[in-house]
């Protein structure tokens, strides 16, 4: 599924697009940079709490297109800028991580 398919179906409020026709193979979600880092596969959508720039770093080393953050959290500017940098899709959501993740569950990504 590509970013932009995913952006819409979710109805995520969109920070930065990043690369709107990049694939998105699976779903991951966690806080813990260092869980996500050894864990997360390539060409996943990351939902997360976390707000700050080092969740930017963390998506390029994974080649993660896609951040989410969750339960109403607001991006940081540092954090928007970044993935602005790296082609990184960046939104948000009111859902909470669980609902996300059944969402994007129900749409077909698997972790």
């Amino acid at each position: 599924m590509k970013v932009a398919a995913l952006l819409q179906s979710l109805a995520l409020d969109v920070h930065c697009s990043g690369n709107a026709e990049a694939e998105v193979c699976h779903g991951t979600v966690g806080d813990l940079l260092s869980f996500v880092m050894g864990r997360c596969p390539e060409q996943a959508a990351w939902v997360t709490i976390q707000n700050h720039v080092n969740v930017a770093a963390v998506a390029v080393l994974r080649e993660i297109p896609l951040i989410i953050l969750s339960d109403g959290r607001q991006p940081v500017p540092e954090l928007t800028r970044r993935c602005g940098d790296e082609k990184i899709a960046l939104a948000s959501s009111p859902m909470s991580a669980y609902e996300i993740c059944g969402r994007l569950y129900a749409l077909g990504l698997k972790g």
